[in-house]
């Protein structure tokens, strides 16, 4: 649970080969104990002190790096940690240059001992395979981590988690690819004001034993507001899934703080080539987006679905609750036919849930909305936020569990909103959404039913024009809503039948 207070890029030679590397390994007398309570301790006692921001001093080749050769920079997966050694997990590493300028302290953590693992000749390369002479070309250090395993097939170490960037992570189930990714804290998103963006500078991995299933790693965490000791327990698998434990220590009082998010991208879906964001999907492709919903598990077992937006400004709505059960960005289209590109594959980009583990108390699932003009800005963020501020020199625990998956938490009958639509209304200044029901608690229904909607509208007047069968075994409900001059307004729609809750409840932020 939460507690507070308790105890509980131009510039590479081209062609240039051999940037840096050495061996994966930890070896030698930097050798140190290592339990529980070692980065809980640095991380209270770096919070005790003035932040010190990192040092991004590259040198001119690598600072001056483009995206494109950034990545042509490939780690020699012969040199990862733990590689031929039997070891259900491999660990390599990506280089500091480009956008990656802060270097991460990376340790191996054996029989109870942890020791640094250090970059040296031979463990990247680059397009090309020329060697590449010059000293001012070697980093000094890593940019992140990333995890293999045999996750599609035994015969495979695949990559399937990544550590970059700021206190960015990403994970993918069997059979995906890359998405949306999770932070580690969010201070001050979707405020209007810069954001604050911590980062874990340095990472533990715990050496597996021989055919354990999951992987265990710690980082520590650090920024101007606060720095924080988390525990990472991954099982890869079809649903990959991660047991977080987070303790953070406030520097200074935080009330704009998003514990557990998440980011993702939506860029438009079919019903956004009508209306006013008509021009942002003037594309070939069916649908853009690595998430397409906001799904919440309210504390009081109502299951709720925002489908995303992308807006002109940026909108942020916040969904009270008390001790929440769960929320995460889905990707519930599925077929290639959703999207139609050969290269990205959105269809296989994973959903993501986060089930919080003891009560969290009261607070809010806020979801943030950016404009973005291209699919290549992550423009959607989903957190906890507390009500109370984080108090400074007040430990904080937060202790949830990531699944990455097709759509891990998805109740297995209720009814789910596959479909969104909307357009001008039949009267001038009028809209109108329609909603089409998919799931097993529709299943028997017909016109004769005894069905009811329930509808809220927080300004203007929400009305049902129609509820019944959509002919393809599922249920629509066409709604009619006349914004009385409002400017926003919050909607909402409930299905109920005569047994009870037929689908989850439908939400949406309606802006003039």
């Amino acid at each position: 649970g939460v507690v507070a207070g308790g105890v509980v890029a131009g510039g590479v030679v081209a062609g240039a080969a051999l940037l840096v590397g050495a061996p994966a390994s930890a070896q030698g007398p930097a050798r140190t104990p290592f339990g529980p309570g070692v980065v809980l301790n640095r991380a209270q006692a770096l919070a005790a002190r003035p932040y010190v921001a990192p040092d991004t001093t590259l040198p001119p080749a690598l600072a001056g790096m483009s995206y494109d050769q950034y990545r042509g920079i490939a780690f020699r997966q012969e040199r990862a940690l733990w590689h031929g050694q039997g070891l259900p997990f491999e660990v390599a590493f990506f280089p500091r240059g480009f956008l990656y300028k802060e270097a991460v302290e990376v340790f191996e953590v054996r029989d109870g001992q942890a020791a640094p693992v250090l970059p040296g000749p031979g463990m990247f390369e680059a397009e090309g395979g020329a060697a590449s002479g010059g000293a001012g070309a070697v980093p000094d250090g890593f940019a992140g981590i990333r995890v293999h395993a045999p996750i599609n097939r035994p015969d495979s170490m695949d990559e399937f988690l990544v550590f970059l960037g700021a206190s960015y992570f990403r994970a993918v189930g069997r059979g995906q690819l890359y998405g949306q990714s999770a932070r580690g804290l969010a201070i001050g998103t979707g405020r209007g004001t810069p954001e604050e963006f911590p980062r874990f500078r340095a990472f533990w991995l715990e050496r597996p034993a021989p055919g354990s299933p999951v992987l265990v790693l710690h980082a520590l965490l650090d920024s101007q507001s606060c720095t924080g000791a988390f525990r990472f327990s991954v099982r890869p698998g079809e649903t990959t899934v991660m047991d977080v434990q987070a303790t953070l220590f406030p520097r200074v009082d935080i009330a704009d703080v998003g514990l557990a998010p998440l980011t993702s991208m939506y860029f438009f879906s079919p019903r956004d080539r009508a209306g006013p964001h008509a021009a942002r999907a003037d594309d070939w492709r069916t649908a853009v987006h690595d998430s397409d919903g906001l799904a919440v598990l309210t504390g009081r077992e109502e299951r709720l679905w925002r489908p995303l937006s992308n807006p002109v400004a940026v909108q942020a709505s916040a969904l009270q609750d008390e001790t929440p059960r769960g929320y995460g960005l889905p990707q519930r289209r599925r077929a290639f036919a959703d999207y139609g590109d050969l290269q990205v594959l959105y269809q296989r980009r994973p959903s993501a849930w986060v089930e919080p583990v003891g009560a969290w108390g009261t607070g809010a699932v806020t979801l943030v909305e950016l404009p973005t003009d291209s699919e290549y800005a992550d423009n959607i963020v989903a957190f906890w936020r507390p009500a109370a501020p984080l108090r400074a020199k007040v430990r904080v625990d937060a202790t949830y569990r990531l699944h990455w998956g097709a759509e891990p938490q998805a109740d297995p009958v209720l009814a789910q909103v596959t479909v969104m639509r909307t357009g001008a209304g039949t009267t001038p200044g009028t809209r109108a959404f329609v909603l089409d029901y998919t799931g097993d608690a529709l299943r028997g229904l017909n016109e004769e039913s005894k069905t009811r909607v329930e509808l809220h509208a927080s300004a203007g007047v929400l009305a049902v024009g129609f509820a019944g069968p959509n002919g393809e075994g599922g249920w629509r409900v066409s709604l009619d809503f006349d914004p009385g001059g409002a400017a926003l307004a919050n909607l909402r729609c409930r299905l109920f039948g005569e047994r009870g809750v037929l689908g989850e409840s439908w939400v949406w932020l309606w802006v003039a």
